[in-house]
């Protein structure tokens, strides 16, 4: 299978080495400068990797991250921020004599720090770049690589990501009959065929089937799906396993009334 990555930079030649490597890797490499373009190719035909640069030729890239986090469409979205380097360091400036509160050994010479001594540099460039990282990794990217990073180590994390987030789950699906009730997707298909179901019918569904051959008494169920602050009539199980049952076609016989009490699911087969 190809992956498309999308890669949005402004100056996309800086990270020339890295794409060139993945596209010698076998991926689909799309290049744009703007996060207009990002959008609309997004909306058009999407892509399986993002990778985005602090700046765009139109805006800034932990912008862009942001938005595409907050919208249902892009939200899963595997998204790698491009973060500039660190400039090397600055030399150190002439030692800083440190005077200390007069009132504390004041005329002892004490208030003096050795000389030599150095102030602990806060490592301003370093700090830029580690907050140019914790930025991305708030706003929602899935990795940050660095432009003068090592570029097999790049493309190991990029391959890793991709792994992360390809590899599917397990769908946990029970079946009953025609009923397949998937807990992953939390969906229903009856005899093959999609039935939308709301939340709470889902619910009440999840559990007649994880309880066959019992009954259920209403305030049982009202426990399990509405839960114990519940303060509504017993009477909205009653309104829900109708709309249930009217959902389910031929597969409510399975669904029984059992009078005074509640309900009952008897899966096909064990009927008495």
């Amino acid at each position: 299978m190809r992956i498309n990555i999308l890669c949005a930079a402004r100056d996309p030649n800086r990270a020339g080495v890295l794409l060139e490597t993945l596209s010698r890797n076998g991926f689909v490499l799309t290049v744009v400068q703007r996060a207009k373009e990002v959008h609309g190719l997004l909306s058009q035909r999407g892509c399986d990797l993002l990778i985005v640069s602090q700046t765009l030729a139109d805006e800034d890239g932990l912008n862009l991250v942001k938005l595409l986090r907050s919208r249902s469409q892009t939200r899963q979205l595997p998204i790698v921020a491009l973060v500039d380097p660190a400039p090397p360091p600055q030399a150190v400036s002439d030692p800083v004599i440190v005077r200390r509160v007069p009132a504390f050994g004041a005329g002892t010479g004490q208030g003096r720090l050795p000389a030599g001594f150095q102030s602990p540099s806060l490592g301003g460039a370093s700090a830029a770049k580690t907050s140019a990282r914790l930025a991305f990794f708030q706003a929602g990217a899935d990795e940050c690589l660095s432009l003068d990073q090592d570029v097999a180590e790049c493309v190991a994390r990029i391959k890793a990501v991709l792994t992360r987030v390809m590899t599917k789950p397990q769908e946990e699906i029970i079946r009953m009959g025609p009923i397949e009730l998937n807990l992953t997707s939390y969906t229903l298909k009856v005899a093959g065929k999609n039935v939308p179901l709301t939340s709470k019918e889902l619910d009440l569904l999840y559990v007649f089937l994880s309880s066959p051959n019992r009954v259920l008494s209403r305030p049982y169920l009202i426990e399990r799906v509405w839960g114990y602050n519940y303060f509504g009539s017993p009477r909205t199980v009653d309104v829900h396993v109708r709309r249930l049952r009217e959902k389910l076609c031929k597969a409510a016989k399975f669904i029984t009334t059992v009078p005074c009490v509640g309900y009952k699911l008897i899966p096909p087969g064990s009927e008495v």
